[in-house]
């Protein structure tokens, strides 16, 4: 099949993966939630080979993202997994050490936002870190007239969809356990935000 193509990822890749490179150094296995064309994993894997790069995305997204780890013909790319963030069951029994996604929140619905990170925990390791690239508001107002005009576009094809408000989502990372470690300003009036899980301390039994 002719493999899909999105000229963003292509523009935006570089820019993630100076961002992934450092804070992923350390990392082993890393689920990027919504996959879309599949571009994104076959190059980060490419440029990360020390990772295990498990992607997912709904079921319709496979073949394309089959195609494009097909053709990179890399051995740190399993097959994608099937993930809706609403499926009763998340596919995977194996934790990851870290978690990406781009330019997948303002396509959600908030309520698939909340379910999201709270779905999270499930299949984060200790000490996992997420990193999640694409538009944010601050202070409930937008960053650049392009922004503005971009949520005005989402929400004319679905009124659910639309940029997210940066303290909404930090809000919802906090309830499930992750704190904020970096918000990196990306090209083209995007974020990526990085967080990681809070050390657990277990007290000892008396």
């Amino acid at each position: 099949m002719d493999k899909p193509f999105s000229p963003s990822s292509a523009r935006n890749r570089d820019p993630i993966l100076a961002v992934l490179r450092p804070i992923f150094a350390d990392r082993r296995r890393v689920l990027e939630i919504g996959s879309g064309t599949g571009q994104h994993a076959a190059y980060f894997a490419a440029a990360l080979p020390h990772l295990i790069w498990q992607s997912s995305d709904v079921v319709e997204n496979h073949p394309g993202i089959a195609a494009w780890l097909a053709d990179a013909g890399l051995l740190n790319t399993p097959p994608p997994l099937k993930l809706d963030v609403n499926q009763s069951r998340w596919p995977s029994a194996d934790t990851f050490d870290a978690v990406f996604s781009a330019n997948t929140l303002h396509i959600m619905g908030w309520d698939e936002v909340q379910t999201l990170f709270r779905r999270l925990p499930e299949v984060l390791a200790p000490d996992a870190v997420v990193a999640i690239y694409g538009p944010f508001n601050y202070a409930g107002r937008f960053t650049s007239d392009s922004n503005a005009a971009f949520d005005a576009r989402l929400k004319s094809d679905d009124p659910k969809r639309g940029i997210r408000d940066f303290e909404a989502v930090d809000a919802l990372a906090d309830e499930a356990g992750l704190q904020l470690e970096h918000d990196h300003e990306m090209p083209a009036n995007n974020r990526c935000l990085v967080w990681r899980s809070r050390v657990r301390i277990i007290a000892p039994r008396a």
